[in-house]
């Protein structure tokens, strides 16, 4: 009986012996993989949000049934009154409430922020051995791919109801384009603001703040030359007026360079000024 005992237990040993040294080759033997790069840690963090889409689609009714309703609201409420006829205010309102409807739903970055921090998911990605502003910088290239789906969105219905840019396909693009890149740089100021404040409700309010008067004290309904002198000099200087003025132009197939310049300026500003004060508050939250 001891002779059988001793025999399967040596058997049993050196079975497992094996496998220890297997398991110990693989742990010190062998590199570890190669820490991601800063692209490929954001487009992982930019595709999770896309997929936070994907399992709550109700997500994508503010860049598509908000912006149908901006724009046959704006047009058929303003159009006879402010120039006369539909078909010719859709000419200059369409581009104007492109970057409106745009500008409002990048607030949402922020709501995101401030809900994944709620729930404790940025005590891990602090965590990972990646770039440290990847997971900012996927939120925001996540919603770069909602602009995108609502501006498509406005194009097509202001197309049905008579909106046609001088500029062909390649001023859309173009328009479309710079639109896409002041969005990204102005978000980064929600990024802020949701990891500075408590809740995904004081980031909404404070972000509506910001955005109603920004947006509507521009060009984007009106020609500003119509407004009180005091009212001009701030609507003229607006980065929102500078941005409506370059899409609207590059869509009518114009060069706007001093509105570009000036969109492309603010843009990096923004960038410059919120993006050291967003990862701050992030190292630090």
């Amino acid at each position: 009986m001891s002779s059988s005992v001793t025999t399967t237990t040596d058997a049993a040993s050196e079975f497992v012996a094996p496998k220890a040294d297997e398991l110990a080759a693989l742990l010190v033997g062998h590199a570890r993989p190669a820490r991601p790069s800063a692209l490929s840690a954001s487009l992982t963090f930019g595709w999770r949000a896309m997929l936070k889409i994907k399992h709550v689609p109700e997500q994508l009714f503010d860049v598509t049934a908000f912006p149908i309703m901006m724009v046959l609201m704006y047009t058929y409420l303003f159009g006879g009154a402010l120039a006369g006829s539909v078909s010719e205010y859709i000419q200059f309102l369409l581009p104007g409430i492109l970057v409106l409807s745009v500008m409002m739903i990048t607030m949402y970055t922020g709501v995101s922020v401030n809900t994944d921090i709620e729930k404790g998911v940025f005590d891990r990605f602090r965590t990972l051995p990646i770039w440290r502003p990847a997971p900012m910088v996927g939120y925001l290239l996540g919603d770069v791919v909602r602009y995108l789906i609502a501006s498509a969105v406005m194009l097509t219905v202001g197309v049905v109801i008579g909106y046609r840019p001088d500029g062909g396909v390649a001023g859309v693009l173009l328009g479309t384009a710079l639109l896409l890149v002041f969005a990204f740089a102005f978000s980064w100021i929600w990024t802020m603001f949701g990891l500075l404040l408590r809740s995904e409700k004081s980031v909404i309010g404070v972000s509506m703040m910001v955005i109603f008067p920004l947006t509507f004290l521009s060009n984007v309904f009106v020609d500003p030359r119509t407004m009180p002198g005091w009212l001009q000099a701030f609507v003229n200087n607006s980065p929102v007026t500078h941005l409506s003025t370059a899409v609207r132009e590059l869509m009518a197939g114009g060069r706007p360079a001093a509105d570009l310049a000036w969109t492309l300026g603010w843009s990096a500003l923004f960038v410059v000024v919120f993006g050291p004060v967003t990862m701050r508050l992030y190292n630090r939250k």
